[in-house]
Formats: C-alpha cells, sequence, structure tokens
C-alpha cells in the first residue's frame, strides 16, 4: 500500500471520529447550553494538552511573542468553539458540515492582507463558486435563516481568522502557546458564563463530555499519522469525507436526509474547495499554501488545528 493511500485511509477514519465528535456534541446540546458544553470539554481536554506539553520539543516560555496576534487568534478560537458548538446542537449535521465548508474560501481571502498572498485569477473564481454555493446552502428568502445558521457562518470565519493568525506568527511562536491561550481563555470566559446557564449533568453525561475530548484527542493523532505517510494534497482534501459521515449518522441517530439545495450548495463548496488545494499544491502556485497549511479539520474548543500538534511533537518545521 502506497504511503498516500495509506494516509487517505487513516484521515477517512480520523474524519469519522470527528463526526462521532461532533454527534455527541449535538446529542448534549439538546440539553445544555454550549457554554457549559465547551467548559467541560475543555476542562476534560486540559489532561490531554498536558501530554502535548510533555512531548514539546520547542524551547521557550509561554510568554507569547506576538500578544495582539495570540489576542486575535484567542478570541476568534472562543467565538469558533461557542458557534460550532451551538450550530452543530440546532442544525442538521451536514447543513452545518456544509457552511463550515467554506473555511477555505475565508482562508484564501484573508491570506491576501495577513500573509501579503497572491491569489490570481482562478482562485477568485473558486472563491466565488464557493460563496454561491454557501447562498445556494443557506438559500435566503426561500427559508428561514435562523441563529444556528449565522453561528455556523460565524464559526466558519473565525475559525479562519485563528488558523490565519497561526500561519502568519507561527513561524515565530510556540506551539503551546497558540494552543494553550485558546484554552485558557475558553474556560475562564465559559466559567464566568456557567452559573447563568448551568444544568446539573449526571455523571454519564460527563461521560460523553469526557468522549469528546478524547475523540478530539484521537482524532488529532490519527491525522497526524495520515499526514507523516501521505502528501497535504491527498489527505487535506479528505476533510470532505465529513458530509458522508454527517449524512449516516444523522440519518441514523436524528432521521435527518439532505435535501437538494444542500447536497447541491455542498458539492458546490467542496468543488470549490479542492480546486484551491490542488492550486496550491503546484509548485509555484502559493509561497503559503494557507489552505493547505490548515492541517484540515477546522477549529473548536476541542479540536485546535492538526499542525499545533505535529509542531509541538516535532513532527514539521515551522513555516511562515
Amino acid at each position: 500500500m502506497s504511503g498516500n493511500l495509506r494516509g487517505a485511509l487513516i484521515a477517512l477514519l480520523a474524519f469519522a471520529i470527528y463526526a462521532a465528535h461532533d454527534v455527541v456534541i449535538k446529542v448534549m446540546g439538546a440539553d445544555y447550553s454550549p457554554f457549559q458544553l465547551v467548559f467541560f470539554s475543555v476542562l476534560l481536554s486540559f489532561p490531554f494538552a498536558m501530554v502535548s506539553m510533555m512531548r514539546d520539543n520547542v524551547k521557550g516560555t509561554l510568554i507569547p511573542v506576538y500578544p495582539w496576534w495570540l489576542a486575535l487568534r484567542t478570541i476568534a478560537a472562543v467565538i469558533t468553539g461557542v458557534c460550532a458548538y451551538y450550530a452543530f446542537s440546532v442544525l442538521p449535521l451536514a447543513e452545518v458540515y456544509a457552511i463550515l465548508f467554506a473555511s477555505p474560501l475565508v482562508i484564501t481571502v484573508l491570506a491576501i492582507p495577513v500573509l501579503g498572498e497572491k491569489v490570481r485569477a482562478r482562485r477568485w473564481a473558486a472563491v466565488v463558486v464557493g460563496l454561491i454555493g454557501v447562498i445556494v446552502v443557506l438559500r435566503p428568502g426561500a427559508t428561514t435563516l435562523g441563529l444556528g445558521h449565522f453561528a455556523a457562518l460565524a464559526a466558519a470565519i473565525c475559525g479562519s481568522i485563528a488558523s490565519i493568525v497561526v500561519r502568519k506568527v507561527g513561524a515565530e511562536e510556540r506551539p503551546m502557546v497558540l494552543l494553550l491561550y485558546p484554552m485558557m481563555a475558553n474556560f475562564v470566559l465559559m466559567a464566568i458564563a456557567l452559573p447563568f446557564v448551568y444544568k446539573p449533568m449526571p455523571i454519564e453525561h460527563l461521560g460523553a463530555i469526557g468522549l469528546v475530548a478524547a475523540f478530539a484527542w484521537v482524532g488529532s493523532r490519527m491525522m497526524i499519522t495520515a499526514y507523516l505517510n501521505g502528501e497535504a494534497a491527498i489527505i487535506a482534501p479528505m476533510q470532505y469525507s465529513q458530509i458522508i459521515w454527517a449524512t449516516i449518522y444523522g440519518y441514523w441517530f436524528f432521521d435527518e436526509t439532505i435535501d437538494m439545495p444542500t447536497g447541491v450548495g455542498a458539492a458546490i463548496i467542496i468543488a470549490s474547495g479542492m480546486y484551491i488545494v490542488l492550486r496550491e499544491s503546484r509548485m509555484g502556485t502559493s509561497n503559503t499554501t494557507p489552505v493547505l497549511r490548515t492541517r484540515s479539520r477546522g477549529e473548536t474548543a476541542t479540536t485546535p488545528r492538526v499542525s499545533l500538534f505535529m509542531r509541538a511533537a516535532g513532527k514539521i518545521p515551522p513555516k511562515r
């Protein structure tokens, strides 16, 4: 079996685990506020973060080199976590994924002012086509847009901001700094909100939240293995398999089905995103490959960018 095929298969399994992570969030979201879910998810993720710290091969302190960029990433990551948890709680899984798949489009646009990336006509065309796909999914005017739709959009945008900041300062900022500050901010801010939304949780529900943290950790480790086996241009598009898992899980657990506009819009978004990935993978097309370097999985409260774990473990060198 070739390295690319092995890496692709591992990535497919990792995204199945990530989708299971989101299923648990959706189930718990029927009873609990996203603030409470994020709080306990982050709390139970700290042991896994400590393991990452012990594996961190990058020397330095936890004092940020770029505090303002880190503050922007932290704010964006906090908003992403809450909004993603809420969107998964109130919308069909496939619909949330279709909207979150717009992240490569946003990253491509943000890379121009932040990274100095030159985006040529073909990638601009892919961005425009992808945005048309988002409109098809949302169907403004034909359906009522709820808070969940806006939360999913906010998660896609803020997750892209968090990612592009990592690309901006990641060459000089320690991975653990980029990982721990958003976790700490989530923990503190959710703790402040917790008294206003708290509902007692039985031990089995706490166990389910612990499972969310475990799924995030296992998925991240598997994605590291996938990238060590295969090329980024092969592994990155595997993120779109989540729409398949969402369809399966949504049907099994929630009696959800994908309607025609969501399916068509998702197909348009996926096609544009894959085109951007392929364009970036060609030598000379991009100096910074901002989409490829996001390492595929969108960031939430319990699933930071895989590239942070890879750099902390010394698996990849820091790149601008």
